[in-house]
């Protein structure tokens, strides 16, 4: 009756756990911390949305169970953002299915299309769900490079060729959580026609599709024959600061949204009515508000790379997602980034992400979110310019002790 549970044994200690226990810590003595670890937009949900919220709870029609698969004005709603984004043509009744955040909707597929001795072939370093969500249903993940170009592609033909059973899917998430790279057409049809030639369906995370600075994000749906083999999750968190709403969606091949509906439907009943009706008004509405939400998180970008590298850390200027992926200094590349993220709290009153928590590809950087104020963030910048600028080198070893114990 002690023995660990099966699924639990398959999942290693949580690495974000240690930061998280130091950060409860710091706080508890009263230190004020800049907490830039999670993705969780600070932002509030624009008024409109709210408002559509607040009359939709007010009926008490909507206080019912809902529809496990979303209500066909939701779906109706995601298929003319689909239209309108992208150019793709979606039927909403067998194409579409509503989820509870794109989060849910990829552990429920991983659920409905993988078992044990299945591979999935899943980037590393990636979003934790993209791999845990396969393993807990009890299938095998075997990593890719992280970047879409020809090496991941050649890793994934070189994976569908000498795995014996071949790979069930491969996992494509671009605007990358936490590398922020981003993909073109021209690899989305180089992946497309690769995973048709091989029978390998695509699953596609597009939560960060509306947060970009340069060039716009495309959907492989955009690819012509990709629904064959293609399915895309997408979420209004970050799009219209709706984190704690909980929606989101899957779109495409309808063998595969068949599947999750079909698991969906022993598992929920869908989200709360009022919040289904105030995603449509969010997709049908105005939206200049995701638009400002692009100006705001921009700005904060140049803040924050700008002053890390007057700082001097050299950190890449992100073209998506709403992260900077950096590397750790030189000098403290030897502690990894469980160790440099304690340290860097410790020491600069910052909170961020380790990377290993995003596989073991990532233990060479630190995911730093963009879920702060400028003041906030101009606060950071000051406690990480007096660190690293410091005589830091010294007191590492004993510094790791402590922040270890």
């Amino acid at each position: 009756m002690t023995e660990e549970f099966h699924r639990i044994r398959r999942l290693p200690p949580y690495v974000f756990a240690e930061v998280n226990a130091a950060k409860a810590r710091a706080r508890a003595a009263a230190e004020d911390i800049v907490d830039l670890g999670m993705g969780n937009p600070d932002s509030p949900t624009p008024p409109h949305i709210v408002a559509k919220l607040v009359e939709a709870v007010q009926d008490p029609r909507t206080h019912r169970y809902s529809m496990s698969k979303g209500i066909p004005g939701l779906r109706k709603a995601l298929a003319g953002y689909y239209k309108r984004r992208f150019g793709v043509i979606l039927d909403p009744e067998r194409e579409v299915v509503a989820t509870l955040g794109s989060k849910e909707g990829l552990a429920n597929l991983a659920q409905a299309i993988s078992s044990p001795g299945d591979t999935i072939l899943v980037p590393n370093p990636s979003y934790p769900i993209h791999q845990f969500g396969f393993i807990i249903a009890g299938a095998s993940v075997r990593s890719l490079p992280c970047t879409p170009d020809d090496e991941m592609l050649a890793a994934i033909d070189r994976a569908v060729r000498h795995s014996v059973p071949k790979p069930t899917a491969v996992i494509v998430n671009f605007p990358s959580n936490p590398t922020a790279h981003l993909a073109s057409i021209e690899f989305y049809r180089d992946l497309v026609a690769l995973c048709r030639r091989h029978e390998l369906f695509i699953l596609s995370d597009l939560a960060y599709a509306e947060l970009y600075f340069g060039e716009t994000p495309p959907s492989v749906l955009e690819v012509p024959g990709a629904k064959e083999v293609t399915v895309e999750f997408t979420s209004l968190s970050k799009t219209y600061n709706m984190p704690g709403w909980r929606m989101g969606f899957a779109a495409g091949n309808e063998r595969l949204i068949e599947a999750l509906t079909r698991v969906k439907s022993y598992l929920d009943y869908g989200a709360f009515a009022p919040i289904q009706i105030a995603a449509t008004a969010a997709l049908n509405g105005p939206q200049d508000t995701v638009a400002e939400m692009r100006r705001l998180y921009r700005e904060r970008r140049d803040l924050l790379v700008k002053g890390l590298r007057q700082a001097g850390w050299e950190t890449p200027s992100p073209e998506g997602s709403m992260f900077l992926w950096a590397p750790i200094p030189e000098k403290f590349r030897h502690l990894g980034s469980v160790e440099f993220s304690k340290l860097l709290l410790a020491r600069a009153k910052v909170a961020v992400a380790p990377g290993l928590g995003f596989g073991e590809h990532g233990d060479g950087h630190v995911r730093i979110a963009l879920v702060e104020n400028n003041q906030r963030i101009r606060q950071a910048l000051r406690g990480i310019r007096s660190f690293l600028q410091g005589d830091n080198l010294g007191p590492v070893a004993a510094e790791k002790e402590q922040v270890s114990a």
